[in-house]
């Protein structure tokens, strides 16, 4: 895929790959992503509860509260301080800690009134829900990847079927590298950076989020490897020098994970 300079960073995503927040004209349309966000959330949480039936708002079945499954924070699969020099252990402990714990916390707080909604077939309240599903959802799905795309015996470079199309698609893993790392760095205030699976072109494509946006959701790319650049991913070690936070993150990079995500988007 093609990434164009613009003013903001030395590279940007086209506007095929970006996570954007469209117009929508009914309370149809609003929830039709959430179709992707669920189907992610199943993947990411054990147990998961289901927020949307179908993809679209419905009333007609409405779901007990006190039946409904709750979101948890998923253990981490290395130690706090695995991943240093990289990340330090104290970033790791606030990062997974507190900050995607509130994120499921904050989720299931929403999800329970969206049932209670539901049930009342109160349709504002539903719509009102939307922008905290959207975040707090989407700091969980993005998280619960985001850990296992690292690892301790992570970094050099990718082999196999994952190589092949990083080579085919950006040309080398060196091309492949500045261009996910100069669209990270670029990325304004917070957001991530994400290597993707496009099912429809049968190709990899880089895309960048804003806030907590899921990837799958906004843009339809099966999501792979990203990069969080919230300041609380990087700023008790690295400071306000985001690219070398960015560079370093390759190091780590845990690419047995990343194939096969890959394997499991091309069924």
């Amino acid at each position: 895929m093609e990434l164009r300079k613009s003013p903001a960073s030395k590279y940007s995503v086209s506007s095929l790959s970006q996570c954007k927040v469209n117009k929508v004209n009914s309370a149809s349309e609003l929830f039709q992503g959430y179709r992707y966000q669920r189907n992610m959330l199943r993947s990411v949480s054990s147990p998961v509860r289901t927020f949307i039936s179908g993809g679209a708002l419905s009333t007609s079945s409405p779901v007990s509260v006190s039946t409904r499954k709750k979101h948890t924070l998923p253990d981490l699969p290395y130690d706090y301080g695995a991943l240093e020099p990289t990340i330090s252990a104290d970033i790791m402990k606030l990062h997974h800690g507190k900050h995607h714990a509130t994120y499921v916390t904050n989720l299931n707080v929403a999800e329970e009134k969206l049932a209670e909604a539901k049930a009342k077939g109160d349709i504002s309240a539903v719509i009102a829900l939307a922008p905290s599903l959207r975040f707090n959802g989407g700091g969980h799905i993005n998280h619960s990847i985001f850990w296992a795309n690292l690892s301790p015996k992570g970094g050099g470079e990718p082999s196999g079927e994952l190589a092949d199309l990083i080579k085919r698609d950006f040309g080398s893993f060196a091309t492949f590298k500045e261009r996910l790392s100069g669209a990270t760095v670029g990325v304004q205030g917070s957001g991530w950076g994400w290597l993707g699976y496009n099912k429809v072109a049968k190709r990899l494509e880089i895309a960048t989020c804003p806030n907590q946006d899921p990837l799958e959701a906004t843009t339809g790319l099966v999501p792979l490897f990203g990069i969080d650049v919230w300041e609380h991913a990087y700023y008790l070690q690295y400071k306000n020098v985001r690219p070398d936070y960015v560079k370093n993150i390759f190091n780590v990079a845990n690419w047995t994970d990343v194939a096969t995500r890959l394997y499991n988007a091309k069924k």
